[in-house]
C-alpha cells in the first residue's frame, strides 16, 4: 500500500513540501491552524509569492477543475493522526525576541498536539530548523506520549526562496538523521524519485543532520560578509571589489557565487540562524568556536549603516530633512515578496526616522512592506517612485531593475543620483544617460 503523507505547517516551507509530495505521487493531507490558510491553499492560492508554487498546487489540491485531487488541507489532528503513515513537521522556529535563542514553542506545541493521537505505527519528520539537540528532546516525547510504534527522524530543508519548488522537487542533497533502518527506508520510498534521478542521500544521525542546515547556512553568510568586509577595504584604499571578487572567484577552492558585495544579507534564515547557532553553541559550552559569527553578523548589519551614510552625503552631506529619498527594493532577495529582516527596507527605514521622505518600490513585496512600515511612502511604479527624487537607492537585485531606461527615470528626478547597493546594475548605461553612479566598495570605478 503507498504510503500516505501529512505537512504540519502550511506556511512557505509546508506548502512547498506539501505541493511537492503531491506532485511526486503521493496522497498528501496538509495542516495549519490558522483556518484562512487552508481555506486560500484549499482554493489553490498560496499565501506568499513563490515562482511555480501556486501552479504546482493547483495541478493536485482536491476539488480543483483538472487537479489530480491527491492534495487536501485541515485544521484536523484527529484526521491528520488517522490518515498519515509519514508527517512532515514543517512549522516556523523564529528568534526569540530579544534574544539570539531559537524559539521552539511552534515546534514543540506541533508534536505535543500530535504525539497523543498516533496510536497506529507512523515516522514522525522533523523539516524545520532546530537548535541540536531537540532531535533527541522530541524523540523521547514521542516515546512518552505516542500510544503507537512512532519513531522520529530529521530531514533538514535546504530550500532557496525564489527556487524553492525546483529545490524541493530537485534537492542538491538530501539528508536524512534516522535512529532505526525502518526509517532510513521509508525516506528512501519518499523520496525514490529524486534519488534516482541523482539526487545524494546523506544518512547520518539526529545531531549532524540538525547541525547540517545551519552549518551551511552559516558558512555563506561568512562569505558575504568577506566580501563585504573587502568592500570595506576596496573603499579606504580605492579599489573595485568587484574586479577583487571576479579575481578571487576563479580560484576553484573559492569560487565566486556569494561574492557580490552590497548591503548584506537578510530574510527570515540566515540571519536568526547564525545567532540561534551562537547561542546553542554558548548553552553546550563550545561558544568560543562560534565566536566568528558575531562579528559576520556585525559586518551586515554595518553595511545597512553604511548605505544611509552614502544617501546622507549624496543628498549634500548634512541632514535628510526636505530630502526625497526613492527605494527600488522591498524584498530581502529578488523573486521573492518576503520582507523579513529585509536590507532594503531597514535602510529605508533608518533614512525615514532621519527625516527623509521615502518612497519605495518593490515588484512583488509591496503588501508585506506596507504592513511591517506602514509610514513609508510607495509608489506602484518604479517611475512613480522615482519621481522628485533627490537621490535613487538600488536595493533589492530584480530584473526589472536592471531592464530600467536611465533616460527616462532621469527626466522624472531631481537629480541623477543612483547608488547601487547591490552591485547589480551595468555603470555605463546609467552613466551614458547623465547620472552619478556609486557603488559599495568601488569609490573610484
Amino acid at each position: 500500500m503507498a504510503l500516505r503523507i501529512t505537512v504540519i505547517g502550511t506556511g512557505y516551507l509546508g506548502a512547498t513540501h506539501a505541493a511537492a509530495m503531491a506532485e511526486l505521487g503521493f496522497e498528501v493531507l496538509g495542516l495549519d491552524v490558522v483556518p484562512e490558510k487552508i481555506a486560500m491553499l484549499s482554493a489553490g492560492r498560496v499565501p506568499m509569492y513563490e515562482p511555480g508554487l501556486e501552479e504546482l498546487l493547483s495541478r493536485h489540491v482536491a476539488g480543483l477543475d483538472g487537479a489530480s485531487g491527491r492534495l487536501r488541507f485541515t485544521t484536523s489532528w484527529e484526521e491528520v493522526a488517522d490518515f498519515g503513515d509519514v508527517h512532515f513537521v514543517c512549522v516556523n522556529t523564529p528568534q526569540k525576541h530579544g534574544e539570539y535563542a531559537c524559539d521552539m514553542s511552534y515546534v514543540d506545541a506541533a508534536f505535543s498536539s500530535l504525539a497523543p493521537l498516533l496510536t497506529r505505527p507512523a515516522l514522525v519528520v522533523g523539516k524545520s530548523t532546530v537548535p541540536v539537540g531537540s532531535a533527541d528532546r522530541l524523540a523521547k516525547l514521542l516515546a512518552e506520549q505516542a500510544p503507537g510504534e512512532v519513531e522520529l527522524a530529521w530531514n533538514p530543508e535546504f530550500l532557496r526562496e525564489g527556487f524553492a519548488v525546483n529545490d524541493t522537487l530537485h534537492p542538491d542533497r538530501i539528508v536524512v538523521g534516522v535512529g532505526s533502518e525502518r526509517a532510513e527506508k521509508l525516506l528512501r520510498e519518499v523520496y525514490a524519485t529524486p534519488i534516482a534521478e541523482g539526487s545524494p542521500l546523506v544518512v547520518t544521525d539526529f545531531p549532524t543532520a540538525e547541525l547540517v542546515k545551519t552549518s551551511a547556512n552559516s558558512f555563506l553568510a561568512t562569505k558575504i560578509s568577506f566580501i563585504n568586509a573587502m568592500a570595506e577595504v576596496c573603499e579606504a584604499a580605492g579599489g573595485d571589489v568587484v574586479k577583487l571578487a571576479e579575481a578571487i572567484g576563479h580560484d576553484e577552492r573559492i569560487g565566486s557565487k556569494f561574492l557580490r558585495a552590497g548591503i548584506g544579507f537578510g530574510g527570515g534564515c540566515l540571519p536568526k540562524d547564525i545567532r540561534a547557532f551562537m547561542a546553542r553553541a554558548g548553552e553546550l559550552g563550545a561558544d568560543q568556536a562560534l565566536t566568528f559569527l558575531r562579528e559576520v553578523d556585525s559586518i551586515n548589519m554595518r553595511r545597512r549603516g553604511h548605505m544611509v551614510e552614502l544617501a546622507r552625503e549624496a543628498v549634500g552631506g548634512g541632514s535628510f530633512l526636505g530630502k526625497r529619498v526613492a527605494v527600488l527594493g522591498a524584498a530581502f532577495k529578488p523573486d521573492s515578496d518576503d520582507v523579513r529582516d529585509s536590507p532594503a527596507l531597514n535602510v529605508a527605514g533608518q533614512i525615514h526616522l532621519q527625516g527623509g521622505q521615502v518612497t519605495v518600490y518593490d515588484p512583488k513585496g509591496m503588501a508585506n512592506a506596507r504592513l511591517l512600515f506602514p509610514t513609508l511612502g510607495y509608489a506602484d511604479t518604479a517611475l512613480e517612485a522615482v519621481r522628485g527624487a533627490d537621490v535613487v537607492l538600488h536595493l533589492t537585485e530584480w530584473r526589472e531593475f536592471r531592464e530600467l531606461d536611465p533616460a527616462e527615470l532621469g527626466s522624472v528626478t531631481t537629480s541623477r543620483i543612483l547608488l547601487d547597493g547591490r552591485n547589480a546594475l551595468d555603470p555605463v548605461k546609467w552613466r551614458e544617460a547623465g547620472w552619478v553612479y556609486r557603488a559599495m566598495g568601488r569609490p573610484t570605478a
